[in-house]
C-alpha cells in the first residue's frame, strides 16, 4: 500500500486522473509523437464585427500622420542646408577645426583627424 502511494504521489495531474479511471495515458512518445495539429481559434474573431472599410476617424488620423512626416521632412531639409552638413571642410563638426602647424596638431576624438 506505501508503494502504491508513495509512485502515486509523483504523477502529474492528468497522470493521477488516468490511473483512478484505468485509462491509458496518450502522451507524446518518440514511438508516437502524437499530432501537432490544435484547434486553435483568436479570441478576437469570435467577438470582432466585419466592418465595410475604413472609418472617418481613421482616415483623418492617417491624413494628420502624413502632414507631420511632411513637416518633419522639410525641417530636415532645412537642417541638411547648414554649413555643418553641406560643407565638407566641417569635418562632421558644428564650428570648422582650427588649423594648427604640424607640431601643434592635437587628435580630434569627434572625427579621429589630427588638426
Amino acid at each position: 500500500m506505501f508503494f502504491t502511494t508513495s509512485s502515486f504521489a509523483q504523477l502529474s495531474r492528468k497522470e493521477k486522473r488516468a490511473a483512478k479511471q484505468n485509462k491509458p495515458i496518450d502522451q507524446p512518445t518518440t514511438l508516437s509523437p502524437g499530432s501537432s495539429q490544435g484547434k486553435y481559434a483568436s479570441k478576437q474573431s469570435k467577438n470582432k464585427s466585419k466592418s465595410e472599410g475604413p472609418t472617418y476617424n481613421s482616415e483623418k488620423e492617417f491624413a494628420q500622420r502624413m502632414e507631420d512626416r511632411v513637416k518633419t521632412n522639410r525641417k530636415n531639409e532645412k537642417l541638411m542646408l547648414k554649413p555643418q552638413y553641406s560643407n565638407p571642410a566641417y569635418f562632421g563638426h558644428k564650428r570648422p577645426p582650427k588649423k594648427r602647424p604640424a607640431d601643434k596638431m592635437k587628435f580630434c576624438k569627434e572625427c579621429g583627424i589630427r588638426h
